[in-house]
């Protein structure tokens, strides 16, 4: 079967027969499958130096030209990704259906080796041409996986660690696989969901595109995340019958096959018709509506769009009317949600509960990760302006210029439009700040003028440039606009919440925040407590797992898992439980969750301690998340590189000095005093 010509064949061949010593123990099984297929079907040779495949130049180009779609609408989330893991060593690459490789995007400490193995375009990493590997045994086995160092077939590739996922369309058929690549002496678990989540907006962006003159509605059973990775879509035809459902829909209503529900009613999925959830959408500028499962009774939060062409609605194809349809209403607010028996979020809540039919700005403390953003949204949900937008902007991802048109628009757009919500606010952040997709126009707007009637929330608003401030605090005092292009101000009706980690009293006493603005923000503070010093962690975890775990019922947590949860100190609070918890759901090789499935990259379960790698990082850096930390690795590199020289760094990295400086205080990073 196998010829053991050297030290890697031998170890294949031994994990193949069980004779293994511990390294061949964790060896995962679609890797089993991979060596098998590999030895039997494609006769390879685990020792083989012969150059990788490369599709010569006029068939590569063709290909590419022929995936055309699928690479621009893969190009946006690519460059997201590799954003995200800067300064990890991975490379983002994205394979078509064969495993020609189709796009790349390259970490410089990564592209020797990149070149070395293959990772080249319009090489083919197909199983047969590539052996063992993150994309082509992706596309083998149809799910996201890790191929780690000694787990690829062909020795000269032991030195990669690759994390691959699949894409699919709407028929179900695989189409491409995204995947990282670098050389990471750990198989991180983490890398594998933020890529998963990648392929997965690919996807969305694909549906939606294929469906675009039809009639989409969009849910999940968290309202936050609809329009993100993980929301089910359904595409429906001019006649209101179901034409197709993404993967994330099936799973969510508990579908095996699209054929289910093809050519039904939304009623037979939902309890409300097509005409009245777009009304309803239209009426509550596209905020996901409360609607419920009509067969098992779930909640799901949806909204529903008409055709982008007038085609699909054209004549007596248009649906008629708008229906109203009475839907039950939650017994509890959106703030009592929040109250899980911690005195402090206790106090919060009745705090926020009381001033929320005053116009008064609220200011939020608190470490990054406690859940800012969420209590905000809480506040406006809870509040009579729950049914206009909640804009979310973060002031501290922005060059000062960019974060002035994002704020109050760009000169000539509409004048009329500050007078009602924009077609869509789903344009505002959503979670950690990043970006929905915008209606037409509504980038122009500025994000002041699309929150009029409702709440503009404002992260990390120490961060915003003194010039900007000004403007806020004209804002707030005159309740008006001044217009970029020099016109009569626009009215507007807006309540202020700002957020911020702390500090805002020693940035006014620097004269880097402007104190009649600090003064006007905080009519009241809330500090949110981290997550180590809640009282109601206990009933925390229980609830974020729950959320987690809504798509998927069957999972449970394991007493021993939950005390190791509880026993962590969470740096990163709320978001890093959040996403340690999503990334062991994604991975589980069973239904109960228990302390094998903890992640080891994380350090979880030792009590009250920071990880060793956040132990090395100053006090002022310790709150920061995953993928904070890996870009203040990335600017301390660039730093060093530059010995210092702030302006030389600014100017390779095409951002000004003073956005550069307050990257810098946001990441914890000081300069050595130079003597």
């Amino acid at each position: 079967m196998l010829q053991p010509i050297g030290s890697h064949a031998r170890y294949i061949q031994s994990v193949l027969r069980g004779t293994a010593r511990d390294e061949g123990l964790g060896t995962p099984d679609y890797v089993k499958r991979s060596w098998l297929r590999c030895l039997t079907q494609y006769n390879l040779d685990p020792q083989s130096q012969r150059e990788p495949y490369v599709l010569p130049r006029d068939e590569r180009l063709a290909r590419k030209e022929r995936n055309l779609e699928l690479v621009s609408f893969a190009d946006a989330e690519m460059a997201h990704l590799y954003h995200q893991l800067a300064g990890s060593g991975y490379s983002i690459i994205l394979t078509d259906r064969d495993g020609v490789l189709l796009d790349y995007y390259g970490d410089l400490s990564f592209r020797n080796a990149a070149f070395r193995t293959g990772l080249v375009l319009g090489a083919v990493w197909s199983e047969e041409h590539g052996g063992t590997n993150g994309m082509g045994t992706c596309l083998c086995e149809r799910a996201p996986l890790i191929i780690h160092r000694d787990q690829h077939f062909f020795s000269r590739n032991t030195g990669l660690t690759c994390c691959a996922a699949p894409i699919f369309d709407h028929t179900g058929d695989l189409v491409a696989v995204l995947d990282a690549s670098g050389e990471s002496d750990r198989a991180q678990q983490h890398t594998l969901v933020l890529v998963n989540m990648s392929a997965q907006m690919i996807e969305n962006r694909l549906f939606l595109h294929r469906f675009k003159d039809e009639f989409v509605v969009r849910f999940h059973s968290r309202p936050e995340l609809v329009g993100t990775w993980g929301e089910g879509i359904i595409a429906l035809d001019a006649a209101g019958a179901i034409a197709a459902l993404d993967r994330n829909a099936l799973f969510q209503l508990g579908v095996k096959s699209a054929s289910e529900l093809t050519g039904a009613p939304l009623e037979r999925v939902f309890n409300i018709s097509l005409n009245a959830l777009i009304g309803r959408s239209q009426k509550k500028s596209f905020h996901p509506l409360p609607i419920y499962d009509a067969r098992h009774g779930g909640r799901f939060f949806a909204t529903a769009q008409a055709p982008q062409s007038k085609r699909a609605i054209g004549g007596k194809q248009r649906l008629a009317r708008i229906e109203e349809l009475p839907l039950p209403e939650p017994g509890r607010s959106p703030l009592d949600d929040l109250d899980f028996g911690d005195p402090m979020m206790g106090r919060n809540i009745q705090a926020a509960r009381r001033t929320q039919s005053r116009e008064v700005p609220i200011l939020l403390l608190g470490e990054s990760g406690t859940g800012k953003e969420c209590f905000a949204r809480a506040m406006h949900a809870s509040s009579d302006r729950a049914d206009k937008p909640f804009i979310a902007v973060n002031c501290s991802f922005l060059p000062e210029a960019q974060l002035e048109r994002e704020l109050f628009g760009r000169p000539g757009s509409p004048r009329g439009a500050a007078s009602a919500p924009p077609p869509a606010a789903s344009g505002a952040t959503q979670g950690d700040g990043a970006a929905l997709p915008k209606a037409e126009g509504e980038e122009d707007l500025g994000r002041v003028l699309q929150s009029n009637g409702g709440t503009l929330f404002l992260d990390d608003v120490g961060e915003l440039p003194l010039e900007l401030q000004a403007r806020l605090l004209h804002v707030i005092e005159e309740r008006e606009v001044l217009r970029p292009d020099g016109e009569a101000p626009v009215r507007v009706d807006v309540r202020v919440v700002s957020a911020a980690r702390g500090g805002l009293q020693e940035k006014v006493r620097r004269g880097e925040f402007r104190e009649d603005l600090f003064y006007r923000l905080q009519s009241l503070v809330l500090t949110l407590p981290p997550l180590r010093e809640r009282k109601d962690k206990a009933a925390l975890i229980r609830h974020v797992f729950a959320q987690e775990s809504a798509a998927t019922p069957s999972v449970t947590l394991g007493d021993d898992l939950a005390d190791a949860l509880r026993a962590y100190a969470w740096p990163g609070n709320i978001r890093q439980l959040r996403n340690v918890l999503r990334g062991m759901i994604a991975m589980r090789s069973g239904d109960r969750l228990d302390g094998s499935c903890l992640p080891a990259d994380y350090g979880v379960g030792e009590p009250e301690a920071l990880p060793p790698e956040e132990r090395e990082l100053p006090p002022e850096a310790q709150c920061l998340n995953p993928l904070e930390r890996a870009e203040r690795g990335a600017l301390l590199k660039e730093i060093e590189l530059h010995h210092g020289n702030i302006s030389r760094v600014a100017q390779k990295l095409e951002i000004g000095r003073n956005t550069l400086y307050r990257k810098m205080r946001r990441l914890g990073i000081t300069l050595p005093q130079r003597h």
